[in-house]
């Protein structure tokens, strides 16, 4: 499959010393899902706790049947350029691990065409180390 665009995301971890953070490319047509795993494999985390991301008032999650309101919108079915459509924003916050509550901000820098064989999603720069993630569920 050809990527026609991408989006230039800076993802910074909220409230940690020092700071984290990373720049990826990404198809601007990725799933939410999808880029919570390019995060989860940038950070070295096992995806082991929920998450959700958030922009203008909107959540988009994995369902959680177990509780009783309507929760989020599901992110295998919302891409990246949905969000920057449907809400006008270009920050976007993913929380994870509803526990210890990892904060992170997603701007969206720039959106190219892609690189002729380029491989995406890739990682263009990282500054610091994540913490280590608490145990699973």
């Amino acid at each position: 499959m050809s990527v026609a665009q991408v989006a230039r995301l800076k993802v910074t971890l909220s409230d940690v010393d020092p700071q984290v953070l990373w720049r990826f490319d990404v198809p601007l047509k990725v799933k939410l899902n999808r880029l919570h795993g390019v995060m989860q494999a940038a950070m070295g985390w096992t995806d082991s706790h929920l998450y959700e991301f958030r922009a203008g008032g909107v959540g988009w999650g994995v369902p959680y049947p177990e509780y009783d309101y309507d929760g989020p919108l599901p992110v295998r079915k919302t891409g990246l350029l949905d969000v920057l459509e449907d809400v006008g924003t270009r920050t976007i916050h993913h929380v994870y691990d509803f526990g210890d509550n990892w904060h992170h901000v997603l701007k969206v820098e720039k959106i190219n065409d892609a690189i002729p064989g380029a491989a995406y999603p890739r990682l263009v720069r990282a500054i610091g180390a994540c913490p280590r993630q608490s145990a699973g569920r």
